[in-house]
């Protein structure tokens, strides 16, 4: 008489090993998955951002040297220029200084309908110099950039210099 070995489980542990093999794998790859997803996303939002700040700096270079808005003023006091873009005049402007060697104002601006918002500083100096236009674009609406609470939204920037 012979030892008897005993086979019997022997095809079920197999079965469990490649399951959990498979399992991971398949845990792995929807891992990755989502995480592309967030990416493209991402990248989708910051274009958006992106395109509202190039355009609402397109906007404030054509006020500036083509309708000369942003002149400096000699007078302290003066009113901050109302530029409009996309068809409508800015959510604010405001002056954030005056000096006699400079004038630095900010316009916030709505665009493609409401649903993109843009910032855009002027530096403008007294006489010869460098002018600065600095603008900062976000991919949601200017009621969300005033008071975001938990929102996210992407911002860009772009600067001109001449």
């Amino acid at each position: 008489m012979g030892i008897k070995t005993s086979r019997r489980g022997f095809t079920l542990l197999i079965a469990v090993i490649f399951m959990s093999v498979m399992l991971s794998l398949g845990l792995a790859l929807s891992s990755l998955g989502y995480k592309q997803e967030v990416l493209a996303s991402s990248a989708i939002e910051s274009q958006y951002a992106f395109y509202a700040a190039d355009a609402a700096l397109e906007c404030a270079l054509y006020a500036d040297q083509q309708q000369n808005l942003f002149a400096y003023d000699e007078n302290l006091s003066a009113a901050t220029p109302t530029m409009t873009c996309d068809g409508s005049i800015p959510i604010s402007a405001t002056t954030l200084s005056h000096t006699l060697s400079q004038w630095v104002t900010t316009s916030r601006l709505s665009l493609d309908s409401g649903k993109r918002c843009a910032d855009v500083t002027i530096y403008k100096p007294n006489g010869a110099g460098t002018n600065y236009l600095f603008s900062q674009g976000y991919d949601v609406a200017c009621s969300v950039v005033a008071s975001p609470g938990a929102a996210r939204y992407v911002a860009r920037g772009l600067e001109a210099q001449y």
